[in-house]
């Protein structure tokens, strides 16, 4: 069931099935709601009600034009604004990939709302006081990064609607666990575009359908990318809205689940992101590395991935 829950004057677009405590999912980039299906589909079977959100910029949700639309802090109280209109009681909340410090955010900023999170594919790693994009810029300084790329607006958004089910095809494929490994990474010059040298596999492989990236060629030949990659560009905006959150841990129970094979434990050369995924979270339940899987772990691998948020659920009843 599709129902539509507002945060003052944005419309936020949310697919509801089953019943019982509510479990609210955050997709990441480029996503939808849909990216949950698998989750959706069990959850609500075994006695949950799972709610999974367009976030603000994609599918049937708002698209404000701004970049100060798609800070943390907007998109945390879009979060804590469905939690309201689903809930009385607080919340679980499950996050992949943008979606995961969207979730992580609303658990800090809105922690009477938050009973639990289980972050996917992005660990939780707490504010500091300058924005993530300097890093990037110094450890990136020769070479080409995506989230570089995407500072200029206008730029990457012309070359994803130039062929855009290629595009999509390419990006979803180099974050996977069929690609060859750290794929995405792979070096390029720093003048470089996001799809230089990306292959566009035929057949795709399974775990996407032909039917399922309809889904999402549809919705973004309908609404665009200016909020997705507005997400990006809002980086430097956060640092100015989170002082208050800066080097804060989480106290809510959390878990964290991840594809051994996402590049993205390879974001800083050398080091392995997903080593402590637990390191600031003050009850942290477990981590789950999934062999073979990628970044897109819930729809590369649904079963060991629900397997792993079914125990995390059933350690919030001890």
């Amino acid at each position: 069931m599709r129902k539509t829950i507002h945060n003052a004057n944005i419309e936020l677009s949310v697919d509801v099935e089953g019943s019982g405590p509510l479990i609210l999912c955050v997709h990441g980039w480029p996503e939808l709601s849909y990216s949950w299906r698998h989750q959706q589909a069990h959850f609500a079977q075994i006695g949950y009600t799972v709610a999974a959100m367009d976030v603000r910029g994609y599918g049937e949700s708002s698209k404000p034009e701004a970049i100060a639309a798609y800070t943390l802090n907007e998109l945390a109280a879009d979060v804590a604004a469905v939690a309201a209109g689903l809930s009385d009681d607080p919340v679980i909340l499950f996050g992949h990939d943008w979606g995961a410090p969207i979730v992580y955010n609303t658990a800090l900023r809105y922690p009477d709302q938050i009973r639990a999170v289980a972050g996917l594919s992005v660990p939780y790693l707490p504010a500091g006081p300058t924005s993530s994009l300097d890093m990037w810029k110094a450890l990136y300084a020769d070479r080409f990064f995506y989230q570089l790329y995407f500072q200029a607006p206008g730029v990457v958004e012309a070359e994803i609607q130039a062929d855009l089910v290629s595009a999509l095809r390419k990006i979803y494929f180099a974050l996977s666990g069929d690609a060859p490994l750290n794929e995405w990474l792979k070096h390029k010059p720093a003048d470089a575009a996001l799809l230089d040298d990306l292959s566009d596999p035929y057949p795709f492989p399974a775990w996407m359908t032909g039917t399922d990236m309809a889904v999402y060629t549809t919705a973004f030949e309908k609404g665009g990318f200016i909020g997705p990659f507005n997400r990006y560009r809002a980086q430097t905006l956060d640092v100015a809205q989170g002082d208050a959150l800066v080097g804060r841990s989480l106290t809510q129970p959390t878990c964290f689940i991840a594809g051994e094979r996402d590049a993205v434990r390879n974001f800083i050369p050398g080091a392995d992101l997903y080593a402590d995924p637990g390191a600031a979270c003050d009850d942290f339940r477990g981590a789950t590395l999934i062999p073979g899987a990628g970044h897109w772990v819930q729809q590369e691998a649904p079963a060991p991935v629900n397997q792993a948020l079914a125990q995390f659920l059933l350690s919030l009843r001890k």
